[in-house]
């Protein structure tokens, strides 16, 4: 094994095992996407009139492509929560000291946020499956789903990662993740469709990114595969390279 892979494992096994020895973030990372699909899928009766497809099974199977999208976009905002707290009591400065690669510590951060929300992404839709949502592309469908909501987290994680390293305090880093993520689950198509919005907040839901992959989803699981797929995947990849190129400047700038 080359000694940056094994930077980047130890690193990556260093956040499983931080992220194992916390009960309550296991609990609630784990389950709280699966509440979402519960409590909005069998409740919220504004919604489910609001969302009312010919053909859709039920607001749940409508809301699962949503729910998937959601919890990608919280875990990836939430990706640099413990590289912030990293910063502020002075472990990140000793390994930025260390004789590494300081790119292994950003790359091991990525993949632990995108295994745990490959895993919650799997429990969604095994908990839709519970109640009857079936994904209408099979195996192949979920794995398209995974890649996915994989390429979306890693735009929001690139985002949450530049404000941890470009804020100062903690404070204003979960003041602003609070101020954005309502904001960006509300004007997307994750609990209407765009033709239930009215015509301005449709507009601007069609410049989300999480619009497209929420479509996305939500045709592979309620209908077959989207014909626009292609354009989908190439919206999300230029997503990813423009946050990734906003927050690497502020990741070069920090770690000096």
């Amino acid at each position: 094994m080359s000694p940056y892979l094994q930077e980047t494992t130890a690193m990556t096994r260093r956040w499983f095992q931080r992220f194992r020895r916390e009960p309550m973030s296991i609990i609630f990372g784990l389950t709280q996407p699966v509440l979402w699909l519960a409590l909005f899928g069998n409740s919220g009766i504004t919604f489910r009139n609001a969302s009312a497809i010919p053909g859709e099974p039920s607001y749940i199977a409508f809301m699962t492509g949503g729910v998937v999208v959601m919890t990608v976009l919280n875990s990836g905002l939430a990706g640099g929560i413990e590289m912030l707290f990293d910063k502020e009591n002075g472990f990140l400065e000793r390994l930025m000291a260390a004789p590494i690669k300081r790119s292994s510590l950003i790359i091991s951060r990525f993949l632990f946020v995108t295994a745990l929300t490959g895993l919650q992404a799997l429990m969604i839709l095994g908990m839709a499956f519970l109640f009857g949502v079936v994904p209408a592309t099979g195996w192949l469908g979920v794995a398209l789903i995974l890649v996915i909501g994989m390429m979306l987290g890693i735009g929001f994680t690139a985002i949450s990662l530049g404000l941890a390293f470009s804020m100062k305090g903690n404070g204003g880093f979960f003041a602003l993740l609070g101020f954005i993520t309502l904001p960006l689950i509300f004007m997307s198509s994750a609990l209407v469709p765009l033709e239930s919005m009215p015509t301005w907040l449709a507009v601007v839901a069609q410049l989300n990114p999480m619009t497209y992959a929420i479509n996305a989803v939500r045709d592979l699981i309620l209908t077959g595969w989207p014909i626009q797929i292609v354009k989908v995947l190439v919206i999300l990849a230029a997503f990813d390279a423009a946050c990734l190129a906003w927050s690497n400047r502020i990741l070069l700038r920090g770690m000096r």
